[in-house]
């Protein structure tokens, strides 16, 4: 642990008034807010490495660009590899979530073992007293509604951009004497307040105590142009990332690092500690919807081969959680989400499988958990551990529910996929509520196991903790093609003869059978589809003589996730979790759940 007078081997020793040390409010909300710690080089010799420790000061909930130990007191920020240098006139930004309000109480204030003074937002005075030397500040902060219309708005971003690299003391809302990142930060997250200022502002979010789970895909960013921002933030409590990958070393890995960290945003900069979505959704959309959680999932259908290996050994255990605090530290996630596909059986067949892989994954996972424990106290943050679990009766099976309700925060089940045309024998419902016993499958209790009901009551009878159960629910469909309807029901349990198109189909993935629900909405809007009901199954299916040679899709709409949202009510479970964010574009079912799950608010 390091103390306030402990400086790292390799850190620069430089006079006081070298370093410029100034707190940020960038924007606040109910019970906290969203800041910055500007580390400023005002001398003419570079900065290698560094070390700020101080007494007292702000409550911190979350903080990302700087190794972060608190110890009574004291707290003690030290940089990472990518950010040691700090050269002559460069600002280095430390950015960090706080509760209450910032206090302008930090006493014993050291930067590489020397005395450093405090200053707070556009003040000249430090928190510690004295003279700041030249700090080159530009007048105190300003307004973020610069053209005084009530609103934080575009007008307001295009005089900043304008600006940009200026010292315009009218635009400078940090008051540091320039227009740069900081200014930028400040007014996304002010964005659509009145009087901006970084004042209160931001979304409470959902007014439930269910969980509102949202996966979103990296993938989504291309052809889909579905951007982090276009997220209904508001509707949601946690975003789970999709996906990062595991490495040849067994270490968490990056997915796309173009998507992920590279890509630039309205407001990037190529010199910033990264970019991409990771930024976007961690950073920048924290100011405006401060409740929002997020995890970072790692594995998934394509990227689940390593973790057999992984889950081998308690040395391999060690060496992925090591790797998982760490990446959540550097990206500042909230936790990590493990979507295994899955344990001893299923997935794809490339995948490294082993018999004992059911007990391992609870190894792992425990292992994974104890070292959250040991960061959340090192960081005096909470961080949460997911998975992501089959609902399959053969896949659960091999699964220590018991052993992963005392482990995990909660189970993202996924009740969905049940069917699809990868069998053509016979059209069904790809995530039916109840089992329907007219569906005419053959063997391995598939037609009686496969559906919400079981699997969820297959939980919670092997032990797991209702309130720890989220129910997956799927916004888009499973489709067959080549389909008769000889008995007028809509080709309901009739064979078929082709895997269909899908929403998002293209050259590398061929016909998927995939339709988001927006184009659900479009195809029941074209007149070409009947909507029929299972009222067995509890579940809606569209039927078009016309399309496919006879198109059978088996989906969600608003009434089926009625019935299951109260379902998850009924039985005291602990929320909802789709699968995924892009494919709802019109909100439809997103807002069913919605209203739903506030309306047994607390």
């Amino acid at each position: 642990m390091l103390t306030a007078l402990t400086v790292p081997a390799t850190a620069s020793l430089l006079a006081a008034e070298d370093v410029q040390v100034r707190f940020i409010v960038d924007s606040s909300y109910e019970g906290g807010y969203n800041a910055s710690i500007d580390l400023t080089n005002q001398g003419s010799e570079s900065i290698s490495g560094w070390t700020l420790a101080y007494r007292d000061g702000p409550t911190i909930e979350s903080l990302w660009n700087a190794d972060w130990s608190v110890d009574g007191d004291l707290t003690t920020l030290s940089n990472l590899d990518w950010n040691s240098t700090i050269l002559p006139g460069e600002t280095r930004s430390i950015g960090f979530g706080g509760s209450g309000v910032l206090e302008e109480n930090v006493r014993d204030a050291t930067f590489n073992g020397q005395s450093v003074e405090i200053l707070y937002e556009g003040s000249t005075d430090g928190g510690d007293g004295g003279d700041d030397g030249d700090g080159g500040d530009g007048g105190g902060p300003v307004d973020p509604d610069f053209n005084g219309d009530g609103l934080v708005d575009g007008a307001d971003l295009s005089l900043l951009l304008s600006a940009w690299g200026g010292d315009d003391l009218t635009l400078d809302i940090d008051g540091d004497g320039q227009i740069g990142g900081t200014d930028l930060a400040v007014l996304l997250g002010s964005w659509g307040l009145v009087g901006g200022g970084g004042g209160e502002g931001g979304d409470s979010g959902p007014q439930t105590d269910k969980k509102i789970v949202a996966y979103y895909i990296e993938w989504g960013i291309y052809g889909r142009d579905y951007q982090p921002a276009d997220m209904p933030l508001d509707k949601v409590t946690h975003v789970n990332y999709a996906f990062a990958n595991i490495g040849a070393d067994g270490r968490i890995a990056i997915g796309d690092p173009y998507a992920a960290i590279e890509k630039l945003y309205p407001g990037d900069s190529w010199d910033q500690p990264y970019a991409g979505t990771y930024n976007q959704l961690n950073n920048v959309l924290r100011a405006e919807h401060p409740h929002i959680k997020t995890l970072i999932s790692v594995g998934g259908w394509t990227w689940s081969g390593r973790f057999s290996d992984v889950a081998l050994t308690e040395q391999s255990r060690e060496l992925f959680a090591e790797s998982c605090v760490q990446f959540i530290r550097d990206y500042n996630f909230d936790g990590v989400d493990l979507d295994w596909e899955y344990p001893v059986e299923g997935g794809l067949s490339s995948n490294i499988r082993r018999p004992e892989d059911g007990v391992n994954y609870t190894l792992l996972l425990r292992e994974v958990r104890r070292q959250l424990d040991i960061a959340e106290l090192e960081d005096d943050s909470e961080y949460l551990l997911t998975i992501a679990s089959p609902a399959g009766w053969d896949k659960v099976r091999h699964l220590e529910i018991a052993e992963l309700s005392d482990v995990l925060d909660w189970v993202n089940v996924m009740t969905y996929d049940f069917r699809g045309a990868w069998d053509l024998s016979s059209t069904a419902h790809h995530s039916g509520m109840y089992e329907n016993p007219a569906d005419p499958i053959d063997g391995n209790s598939v037609a009686e196991k496969y559906n919400v009901n079981w699997a969820i009551q297959e939980f919670l009878v092997q032990g797991m903790e209702p309130s720890k159960l989220v129910v997956g629910v799927p916004f888009y469909s499973r489709a067959w093609g080549g389909v008769q309807d000889p008995l007028g029901n809509g080709g309901l349990f009739q064979p078929a003869s082709s895997m269909p198109p899908g929403t998002w189909d293209d050259g590398s993935s061929g016909a998927t059978g995939v339709n988001d629900f927006f184009e659900i909405e479009e195809m029941i809007a074209s007149g070409a589809y009947t909507r029929y009901w299972d009222s067995v199954a509890q579940v809606p299916y569209l039927y078009s003589s016309t399309r496919h040679g006879g198109h059978f899709v088996s989906y969600d709409d608003e009434e089926s996730m009625d019935i299951k949202l109260d379902y998850i009510i009924e039985n005291e479970l602990g929320g909802a979790m789709f699968w995924e964010i892009t494919a709802d574009r019109n909100e439809t079912l997103l807002d069913v759940i919605i209203e739903n799950l506030e309306a047994v608010a607390p």
